[in-house]
């Protein structure tokens, strides 16, 4: 699995998590819910900002 799937995957994991937790009750599993969603999406960004710098590196 690519970085960029697997970054999308924890954060929809995170995103279900906190569904649940919403659903339930459960302010634990909303509060992890939320932290594996923010932690996917950062990393999805630091992705592509790797993607950019790597794209001005390549330039002529």
């Amino acid at each position: 699995m690519s970085d960029t799937a697997g970054n999308k995957a924890e954060e929809l994991k995170g995103k279900a998590k906190e569904a649940v937790g919403d659903a339930t009750g459960n302010e634990q599993w909303q509060a992890e819910g939320k932290a594996e969603r923010a932690k996917g999406a950062l990393k999805q960004a630091a992705e592509k900002v790797k993607d950019a710098a790597k794209s001005v590196k390549d330039r002529p």
